[in-house]
């Protein structure tokens, strides 16, 4: 068996269909399926079941309880067959010839590749980014070029459904003190010593389903701790390497801050429980945003969007229209945009 297509899932019913609607056909008889249910308490269960006895090489994994999704990703390369194993999310879309693209990247032998996408809004009926990844050739990183590789993908590699890798050099690896940190891949890509020769493939491959994360209500504890924690870990790369994926201590930047006020991420109570208290310094301003009308922090944000024209503003707009803290502003200034858009 040549590739596993790894997917943990949880409560993914109304997803997880159309994800497997667009990798099942492409599985040949070198390429398996497998699918760790975290015990899920919606039909994500019955949506499997209904594939299973059409594909029988759809491997079906439900535990008894729900372990976190660093566990079930490290389950799945655990239950796999292959020499590769692709970790795929559970409502991402792949191209028609993504599998067959992949497959020929493997055949020199790499221990890693990483898979460009593109992102598309939740309903995926609109493109906000075409290369989430901005490189425009395949690209090789040698063994002892860890730091290039760390250097040019890290920030991409916050997306879980882009990273094929030797199943064997992923077990000989430290994944546990991962576990919790809601990136166990990149944990065990940047380790020491180096994961070995790494490729990248320019093309997206892959359909993101933006904004749809089971973990977007607690953004604000992933990208202002968790994420920051984990990549200043990785003390073999130099300093001015790590501050370039993310900041230390990404509360101290008050834009930050605001950014996660407009989005219903960040509040008085995400202060005192991430904040308050702790060694990790934070802005002075922090409890001050904190208290701020999220409202209207989104609605100047979207208005900010709109006067700047940055390449990532369609996403922002994408986030702030659907934040629970909505603007009429920032929906007007959606609607403006995609109208635009259209026009072209």
């Amino acid at each position: 068996m040549k590739l596993s297509m790894c997917i943990a899932t949880f409560n993914r019913a109304g997803f997880i269909g159309q994800t497997l609607d667009s990798i099942l056909p492409q599985l040949t008889s070198e390429v398996e399926l497998v699918v760790v249910d975290g015990a899920s308490t919606d039909g994500t269960a019955d949506v499997v079941a209904a594939y299973r006895s059409q594909y029988p090489s759809l491997v079906y994994h439900r535990e008894k309880e729900n372990s976190g999704f660093d566990r079930d990703v490290d389950k799945a390369v655990t239950y796999a067959r292959g020499q590769y194993c692709w970790l795929m999310s559970d409502d991402d879309i792949l191209a028609d010839d993504a599998i067959a693209t992949v497959l020929k990247s493997l055949a020199d032998g790499p221990a890693l590749v990483v898979v460009n996408a593109e992102v598309r809004s939740k309903d995926l009926s609109k493109c906000l980014k075409e290369r989430q990844l901005n490189v425009g050739a395949d690209q090789e990183f040698a063994a002892e070029e860890q730091a290039n590789l760390f250097a040019v993908t890290t920030n991409y590699l916050s997306f879980f459904g882009a990273v094929v890798i030797q199943r064997d050099r992923w077990l000989a690896r430290e994944r546990a003190p991962y576990f919790g940190s809601m990136f166990i891949h990149v944990g065990v890509i940047f380790q020491s010593p180096s994961i070995g020769r790494a490729k990248l493939i320019a093309r997206p491959l892959i359909k993101i389903r933006y904004a749809n994360a089971m973990w977007t209500a607690r953004a604000f504890e992933i990208w202002a701790a968790k994420w920051p924690r984990l990549i200043w870990s990785f003390d073999q790369f130099s300093t001015t390497s790590r501050a370039g994926v993310t900041q230390r201590y990404p509360a101290t930047s008050l834009k930050l801050l605001l950014h996660y006020r407009a989005l219903g991420a960040y509040g008085p109570g995400e202060y005192r429980s991430l904040l308050a208290g702790r060694d990790e310094p934070h802005h002075p301003l922090a409890i001050a945003v904190a208290w701020l009308p999220a409202r209207g922090v989104n609605a100047a944000i979207a208005l900010s969007c709109l006067l700047r024209r940055h390449v990532d503003a369609p996403m922002m707009l994408h986030d702030l229209v659907r934040a629970r803290c909505a603007s009429s502003l920032a929906r007007w200034i959606s609607t403006l945009s995609s109208l635009s858009a259209n026009g072209k």
